[in-house]
């Protein structure tokens, strides 16, 4: 039994004591701490690939940020590699595929990848659940399909994907046809997570916002869904679609349990679209660059707005890594303080 659980409570709807909170990229460069063990590793990839380096560095911010959660630490484009598309992490300018998407052979000739093609991930989640010894919930996590074509197709990141949405709009069925694989292997993926010891998970839909609306609910916000349904009866399921401010409703509407937010969404008007649905967010990153007279007042504001229930404090995204970690725990210590809602 979880000695602390808030998250879940929360997730699941259920009475809180006070709103639980954790960060995005809260294992990461904004930590003296990480720096210092993922220089342990040659690469980027082979640290994500180390189960103990991953475990270690895992459960670093809730000794050190005193966060409600762990979230487990890989990377999104594993998938993609698991499914035969291998990438590199190059310093400073992020992923980079050789090879890319571009046709329906290349789209056969992807395998659907299963829980045990990514054991690195599994033996990370079961190591740091073990040292966690049930201190706090840990979350795992995959990208959502739409972003994993993305990255599959545009071959690095990009501010417009416009390779990926030109494949969207040229090539459409080949496109569903890509979508099913990563949802297939996506599924599988995080099904071995919860048996590996995730008590939840989070969708990250980081590419959501360049995509039109209707773009949106065609090639996205279906394949959500279809991982939802698939992963809701055996541990809760966040949403989190940057930028898709429209789609709070048609979100709600999944069978997730939480909705995570960006920072450019008004608290009030999401409490109106969710449907009760718990929400999760929305402090601007940025906020953490502010003195502490403004990240204190600028986070009791939201913690205000959004209400202690149905309520998971969190940034809008992750953790810029030059931000000053003390502010960053300012940030946690303010909200798990909190009292005046």
């Amino acid at each position: 039994m979880l000695k602390n659980d808030l998250l879940m409570r929360a997730a699941k709807g259920e009475f809180v004591e006070r709103v639980p909170v954790w960060l995005m990229r809260q294992a990461g460069r904004v930590l003296p701490e990480y720096r210092a063990t993922r220089a342990k590793a040659a690469n980027f990839i082979e640290f994500v690939k180390n189960p103990e380096l991953a475990a270690e560095v895992t459960i670093q911010p809730v000794h050190i940020l005193g966060v409600d959660a762990a979230i487990i630490f890989s990377d999104i484009l594993v998938i993609p590699e698991a499914m035969g598309l291998p990438y590199q992490m190059i310093e400073s300018k992020g992923p980079w595929f050789e090879k890319t998407i571009k046709n329906a052979a290349d789209i056969e000739a992807l395998h659907i990848a299963e829980a045990d093609d990514l054991g690195y991930v599994m033996q990370a989640l079961q190591l740091t659940k073990k040292q966690l010894n049930n201190e706090v919930p840990l979350i795992g996590f995959c990208g959502a399909p739409w972003t994993i074509l993305a990255y599959m197709i545009e071959g690095s990141g990009s501010k417009t994907f416009s390779k990926a949405k030109q494949f969207l709009y040229t090539q459409p069925q080949l496109a569903h046809r890509l979508l099913e694989k990563i949802t297939a292997s996506s599924i599988n993926y995080l099904k071995g997570q919860v048996a590996a010891g995730a008590d939840l998970i989070q969708l990250f839909d980081s590419w959501a916002g360049v995509l039109s609306e209707t773009h949106f609910y065609e090639f996205s916000l279906q394949y959500m869904q279809q991982i939802c349904d698939a992963i809701s009866p055996l541990v809760p399921v966040t949403i989190f679609a940057k930028d898709a401010h429209y789609a709070i409703e048609r979100i709600a509407q999944t069978s997730c349990s939480s909705i995570g937010l960006d920072w450019t969404i008004n608290p009030h008007h999401a409490r109106t679209q969710a449907n009760g649905k718990t929400l999760q967010g929305n402090a601007d990153p940025c906020l953490l660059y502010a003195n502490e007279t403004t990240i204190v007042k600028e986070t009791h504001a939201m913690l205000k707005d959004f209400g202690k229930q149905n309520y998971i404090c969190n940034l809008g995204h992750g953790l810029y890594p030059d931000l000053p970690k003390e502010h960053v725990k300012l940030f946690v210590d303010t909200v798990k303080a909190f009292t005046q809602y």
